[in-house]
């Protein structure tokens, strides 16, 4: 199923629409959801990684230019993106062939992805049971059945690869949120009893460090029970029509100070 097609899909709820839902309100989850984003620059890079690690993607595209100031740079750049490519700048171009080299280095990462294992880029849909919500989602990479557990690899790319910057990573993005629900649809979909989701990151500076990580029990209970909030929410939504923003629209808000501020200040002037 094309990318492109999969992320169009208006009738089911991915990971990232669900932690949007709950991170955010359901309005600006609404509006994103039916009115496509623009194009993301700052994402071309992860793009382009993912294409090499996983061998499936846009085509790459390197384009002699310093930089996309002169016009020139830019036009070819943009025929580039009208085509469905990634354009690269020759600097970035060789930083993402270093860092797909890096990780076939790495002999558990480059185990994950290994040519002939699997097949990247699967996307998988379920309904949800308490709710009847149609979930997707859309796998970097899903191994051939080989009678052992199965792990579901995801790749990422980071400017801090250690154990610490890893876990702020995931309390930020909700990887562990990402992890859970792709565990539930391997499972919902029969294709494993109890998989296992590795987060493979490896770092965007030289020596491109790659760090693989699984992911304790305690976070995938986390990650799970926020899926739940986000998918009760968002059926809720569905069933009445309504996508409320922060607050009931009825009634003020009551705000208080942030907890630092209000310790603060109340040291300071009471």
């Amino acid at each position: 199923m094309p990318a492109e097609a999969y992320h169009a899909d208006p009738r089911s709820l991915s990971s990232t629409g669900a932690r949007r839902i709950l991170s955010s309100c359901p309005a600006v989850f609404r509006y994103e959801q039916t009115h496509p984003q623009p194009r993301k620059q700052a994402f071309d890079f992860g793009t382009a990684a993912h294409r090499l690690v996983l061998g499936d993607g846009p085509e790459l595209v390197c384009i002699d230019a310093d930089d996309w100031r002169t016009k020139a740079a830019r036009e070819e750049r943009d025929a580039v993106y009208a085509a469905g490519g990634v354009p690269l700048l020759p600097a970035e171009y060789d930083q993402v062939h270093a860092m797909a080299d890096a990780l076939r280095q790495h002999r558990l990462a480059a185990a994950c992805f290994a040519p002939g294992t699997g097949r990247p880029e699967v996307s998988l849909f379920w309904q949800d049971a308490p709710t009847g919500v149609m979930r997707r989602a859309r796998l970097d990479w899903l191994r051939h059945p080989s009678g052992g557990r199965l792990v579901i690899p995801d790749y990422k790319t980071a400017r801090d690869g250690s154990p610490e910057g890893i876990a702020r990573a995931v309390a930020e993005h909700g990887y562990h949120q990402q992890a859970a629900w792709y565990l539930d649809g391997v499972r919902a979909l029969e294709l494993d009893e109890a998989p296992a989701w590795l987060l493979v990151v490896q770092e965007k500076t030289p020596p491109y460090v790659v760090t693989v990580v699984e992911l304790d029990a305690i976070s995938l209970r986390i990650g799970a029970a926020k899926n739940r909030r986000a998918l009760e929410r968002y059926a809720r939504c569905v069933e009445t029509g309504q996508w409320p923003g922060y607050a009931d629209d009825s009634t003020p808000l009551y705000l208080s100070l942030p907890p630092w501020a209000q310790i603060r200040d109340t040291e300071e002037y009471l």
